[in-house]
């Protein structure tokens, strides 16, 4: 019964990541394809909306249970930093199609892929989580989550600074670093999630 009930969780936080996992791959996607923007950006959505129903279900379950396989503080976190990042996704998916953006800037490109690694990285931390014993690397992990959060940093002043130098026009740096600031929020929700994860090891070692 124990084993059932710990599934529920940890289904749930794994599940969620997987979806900012395929949301922040349609992202990069429709940089690539700016003609298919509107249908991609419907996909992501679409992800968004599963995530909030396993957000909604694993809050609803935290209610309902006496005991957690983890603090439930750190359960509500992890859900609550998970949503965050494909929150920020979803955004930026929007603001692509809202702003009717015509081309896609290398920097932009290059920060997506940034959010896709930092999702990437996040979901195998969070799936290792139902094991501690077993995952000896998962600190390891979780300093590398760190380090693509610090690369994504380097990346966003990149993108300003190119932004800012080329005497773009104004509206088009006012679009451009608004989808910026979301995809570099992505990043900074991951390493949320990681530090949480990091927390959790350590006081389960």
């Amino acid at each position: 019964m124990g084993l059932t009930r710990d599934a529920v969780f940890f289904d749930a936080l794994a599940n969620h990541a997987q979806r900012s996992v395929a949301a922040s791959e349609l992202l990069l996607e429709m940089l690539d394809q700016l003609d298919e923007a509107p249908a991609l950006a419907r996909r992501i959505s679409d992800l968004e909306d599963e995530g909030d129903k396993i957000t909604h279900g694993c809050l609803a379950a935290l209610h309902q249970t006496w005991i957690t396989p983890l603090d439930r503080e750190e359960i509500h976190a992890l859900i609550t930093r998970l949503d965050d990042v494909l929150d920020c996704i979803e955004a930026a998916s929007v603001r692509i199609v809202l702003f009717e953006v015509g081309s896609a800037l290398p920097e932009a490109r290059q920060l997506a892929q940034a959010v896709v690694d930092s999702c990437t990285a996040m979901s195998t931390a969070v799936q290792s989580l139902r094991d501690l014993k077993r995952q000896p690397n998962l600190l390891e992990l979780c300093v590398e989550i760190n380090k693509l959060e610090n690369a994504a940093d380097g990346h966003y002043r990149t993108a300003l600074a190119a932004l800012f130098k080329k005497g773009n026009d104004p509206l088009l740096v006012m679009k451009w670093r608004d989808i910026y600031d979301l995809l570099e929020n992505a990043t900074d929700r991951c390493e949320d999630v990681a530090n949480i994860i990091e927390g959790i090891v350590l006081e389960h070692a």
